[in-house]
């Protein structure tokens, strides 16, 4: 069995938002892809080498990420980074 966690609490790991709850909505929004495929389910699986689509800072821009490890906690900003990889485009 593959180990998986639950997407709104990986983004919420990465610190992409303040509160799990703002997670929940980019979510449900339709705003995160997985692997190309768009999701509108919190509890969408994340699987170590999935690739994540997320909106950027400003309204055209577009994040990348590699999922390099599941985390256990929200830590620093540092053990957020070490999660994922940016992938440039």
């Amino acid at each position: 069995m593959t180990p998986y966690q639950r997407l709104d609490l990986w983004l919420w790991y990465t610190r992409v938002a303040r509160q799990r709850r703002d997670c929940v909505t980019l979510i449900e929004r339709g705003k995160i892809r997985i692997n190309r495929q768009p999701t509108s389910k919190p509890h969408a699986k994340v699987h170590v080498g999935d690739v994540l689509t997320l909106p950027g800072n400003a309204a055209p821009n577009v994040r990348v990420w590699r999922v390099l490890d599941l985390g256990e906690r929200r830590g620093s900003a540092q053990e957020a980074a070490r999660l994922y990889e940016e992938i440039d485009e």
